[in-house]
C-alpha cells in the first residue's frame, strides 16, 4: 500500500473501517440471491458509508464539521450492526461462523474507537 498522504488515511478508525468493509464484502458473498437488492446491497452501502464519512469529515474546517461526519459514520455502524443481526436472525450465517466472528470483532472495535474519537474532539457540554 502507498504511503498515507491524506489526513483520513492516518486515522486508526479509517484503517479499521476498511477492514470492516472487507469483512462485509465476504459476508455479502454468502448471502442468498434473494437478498441481492435488499440486505446485501444495504449492508455494503452502510459499511462503505462508515469509511466515506470518516474521510469526508477529516477534511472539515472545524471540529464541529468533523464531528458531524463522525456521527454519521457511527449511525452507519449501527445500520451495519442491525444488518448483521438480521443475517443471524434469518439464519443466513450464525455468530459462530468464522466470517461472522471476525466481522463482529471488527464491528465492536470500530464502534468503540469511533465513540472514543468523537469524545476526544467534542467540546465539553
Amino acid at each position: 500500500m502507498t504511503e498515507a498522504c491524506y489526513k483520513f488515511e492516518k486515522l486508526e478508525v479509517c484503517s479499521i473501517s476498511l477492514k470492516l468493509s472487507d469483512c462485509i464484502y465476504d459476508i455479502a458473498e454468502k448471502l442468498p440471491v434473494i437478498e441481492n437488492n435488499n440486505l446485501k446491497s444495504q449492508i455494503i452501502r452502510a459499511s462503505t458509508s462508515v469509511s466515506l464519512n470518516i474521510a469526508e469529515g477529516s477534511k472539515g474546517t472545524s471540529n464541529a464539521e468533523q464531528l458531524r461526519y463522525l456521527r454519521i459514520s457511527l449511525h452507519s455502524m449501527v445500520e451495519v450492526i442491525a444488518c448483521l443481526r438480521i443475517i443471524e436472525h434469518r439464519n443466513y450465517l450464525n455468530k459462530d461462523n468464522q466470517i461472522m466472528k471476525q466481522t463482529l470483532e471488527v464491528t465492536n472495535l470500530l464502534f468503540a474507537k469511533l465513540n472514543a474519537f468523537i469524545k476526544s474532539i467534542r467540546k465539553p457540554e
